[in-house]
């Protein structure tokens, strides 16, 4: 008698363990299909989070899971998609993104939204031409983007950098003779360029720096970039998931009539979609 009961509740446990087994299984596969469906993009706040966040609700109705991780600076986004940490990052132009190898070999744009002029900006003089000679002018010190703020000041006629100097020219590229005015440039970290104007003379500042800072960089700016910036602002994915399903369907989201209005009444110039 002791054995049957002793038989069936070890049968009874071994059933239990199979439920047990089979309802962890389930739970796991649901997870894995819930997790196909969640698309997590690595944005700065302005413009692209907020853009981002303006469409969630229509991925939402395409069965889409959309979530936006903020980040303030412009070396995480790329760390964290490379890593798998996010699916996609919205921040950079292709300049930057060239700009480091490992990037360049294991990230790709999926597709480009909009372009943020760069500009100058000083809280200590309203026009170009008052600014004295010996100035302090501040610039990102990425790169890429230095090199932008330096076309822009040669553009201007500020300055003149060698011929050879290209898209990722620093201070040393100034030509003999380049900077009349004897302007002192200096590197700074992106993000910091609009508190750092209380103790300069004037800063060049990407877009969206200028715009989460407060500015209006079409009326603000001492000079300006046109419309015709080559550095749009791109959605960047892992090399080979370009065509990603999600990544489509936000594509399809983002580069619409209602975006496009949202962009030209919001940013006022600051932002400038590249799509109809």
């Amino acid at each position: 008698m002791k054995k049957t009961v002793l038989n069936q509740t070890v049968v009874r446990l071994a059933f239990l363990s199979v439920l047990l087994a089979n309802a962890v299984f389930a739970f796991a596969s649901g997870s894995r299909e819930g997790a196909g469906n969640v698309l997590t993009v690595g944005a700065t706040p302005v413009p692209h989070a907020e853009l981002l966040n303006l469409v969630s609700k229509e991925l939402a109705d395409k069965g889409i899971t959309l979530r936006v991780r903020e980040f303030t600076d412009y070396v995480l986004p790329n760390q964290a998609l490379m890593f798998g940490e996010i699916d996609a990052n919205f921040f950079q132009h292709l300049p930057y993104l060239q700009s480091n190898a490992e990037w360049n070999e294991r990230l790709v744009p999926a597709f480009g939204v909009h372009v943020e002029p760069m500009g100058l900006f000083s809280s200590k003089f309203r026009n170009i031409a008052d600014l004295p000679n010996g100035a302090e002018i501040a610039v990102p010190s990425d790169p890429s983007n230095g090199g932008r703020a330096l076309l822009l000041l040669q553009a201007r006629g500020l300055i003149r950098l060698r011929d050879d100097a290209g898209l990722l020219a620093t201070a040393r590229d100034i030509a003999p003779g380049g900077n009349p005015r004897g302007f002192v440039i200096r590197e700074l970290e992106a993000a910091q360029l609009p508190r750092a104007l209380a103790d300069i003379d004037a800063a060049v500042i990407n877009g969206n720096f200028a715009l989460q800072a407060g500015f209006n960089p079409q009326r603000d700016a001492l000079i300006i970039e046109g419309e015709d910036s080559p550095y749009v602002n791109l959605i960047v994915v892992q090399r080979g998931k370009e065509n990603d399903p999600r990544i489509l369907a936000l594509k399809e989201v983002l580069l619409s009539p209602r975006v496009r209005a949202f962009i030209e009444e919001r940013y006022n110039g600051g932002v400038l979609a590249i799509f109809d």
